[in-house]
């Protein structure tokens, strides 16, 4: 029976195989209870949009691949996240996702944004072809900081979203631009470009009021993407403490890397252990039903999720958050000046309230050769130039 169609209820018994201990469990800012909660541990996971290998999606730019078996973990990935702040921004932390019930309209335009079709926001296809004036070949891999880049590009022309994503570089996050960035009242770059298409509330997640009121508010919400590399080959156990508290904050967006090659999402951790959505499992594509509704159950992942020990985590890896309010982004930077207290400890990245003179300006950071010293070790480490077989199933 493939993973990919075992149902909530078949798996329920399995749910035992979650260690019994008295840890809490930590899942994007919410702590449970094995003992108490085990349900709701289930449901929180269950909830989370579940991005996997598809076959069988229209070619990549017309001639190029059906699948990205082989390739697009960290593609997909990155789309994990990025739905998870769509949800945050368009649902709520709050919102469950419960099957066989009907989801509200907002739920589809957010996973309408994703499918692997060439009009969606952030579909695989845009993710690919986004890359490639990044310098990455349709098929090549993708480390946390590329897909990164990529995504806040893609962002720009979701006027329905209008994020304001920011990528912290050289293990420093600077509160001014951050800032400048969400307070700006200017609609978003590309906002002009969502085209006005009948199909843009089924495939973009675009309805047609775009919502101007929205875009000219005062705080555009915030998506904070930081590429960190934790050590040279393994992850540097001083920093380990550091990265739990991430997944405890009430911002936290998750973390994506792995194992060198192949990617996972993380979205929490109980005791020494990470929890994680993994993205290598091949679903055919979901096409939208006679009704015009997509299904949806192959985009939740109904079985207890993956865990692996912190210490075989790649160091390569990008942290993510979501601060939708100004208050929100306030309380992240409280957080993160207290975890510079927390003893055994060593600090991630440094929070400062100007950027240092010696920084490049952060507006002209690209992926070209000459980016920043922290973008040429992610592609050493990364291996991203290796070979890949693109298989089209």
């Amino acid at each position: 029976m493939d993973a990919a169609t075992l149902t909530y209820d078949t798996l329920r018994f399995e749910y035992e195989d979650f260690p019994e201990t008295k840890e809490p469990v930590w899942i994007l800012g919410r702590k449970y209870s094995v003992f108490t909660e085990k349900e709701e541990i289930l449901l929180d996971v269950t909830s989370r949009l579940w991005f996997t290998y598809r076959k069988n999606f229209p070619a990549i730019g017309g001639t190029g691949p059906t699948s990205d078996t082989g390739w697009g973990c960290m593609l997909r990935c990155g789309q994990m996240i990025f739905a998870q702040a769509l949800v945050c921004r368009h649902l709520g932390r709050d919102w469950r996702w419960i099957k066989g019930k009907r989801q509200m309209d907002n739920y589809f335009n957010v996973l309408n944004a994703f499918i692997d079709k060439k009009d969606s926001y952030y579909s695989i296809h845009q993710i690919a072809q986004m890359g490639v004036g990044e310098g990455k070949s349709i098929g090549q891999w993708y480390g946390p900081n590329t897909v990164a880049q990529v995504l806040k590009k893609l962002a720009t022309f979701d006027a329905w979203s209008s994020l304001a994503v920011h990528i912290a570089m050289d293990n420093t996050v600077v509160m001014e631009e951050i800032r400048r960035l969400c307070q700006s009242n200017v609609p978003c770059a590309g906002a002009a470009a969502c085209p006005a298409l009948e199909s843009d509330v089924l495939y973009n997640g675009c309805p047609e009021d775009v919502g101007l009121r929205e875009r000219l508010a005062l705080w555009k919400p915030l998506v904070l993407l930081i590429p960190l590399r934790l050590g040279l080959t393994e992850i540097n156990e001083a920093y380990i403490e550091t990265l739990k508290h991430c997944f405890m904050m009430p911002q936290s967006l998750g973390v994506i890397g792995g194992k060198p090659n192949s990617a996972h999402y993380f979205i929490g951790y109980v005791g020494e252990e990470l929890i994680y959505l993994d993205p290598h499992t091949t679903q055919p594509v979901v096409e939208p039903g006679d009704s015009g509704c997509l299904p949806d159950e192959s985009f939740h992942c109904q079985h207890p999720p993956c865990r692996m020990s912190i210490a075989e985590l790649d160091p390569s890896i990008a942290v993510g958050f979501f601060c939708n309010t100004e208050a929100d982004f306030n309380d992240w930077c409280q957080q993160i000046k207290k975890l510079s207290l927390v003893r055994g400890a060593l600090p991630m990245f440094e929070l400062v309230e100007r950027q240092p003179s010696h920084f490049s300006n952060p507006d002209v950071l690209n992926l070209t050769p000459d980016s920043s010293d922290a973008d040429r070790l992610e592609r050493f480490f990364d291996s991203e130039d290796e070979d890949f077989e693109i298989l089209s199933l």
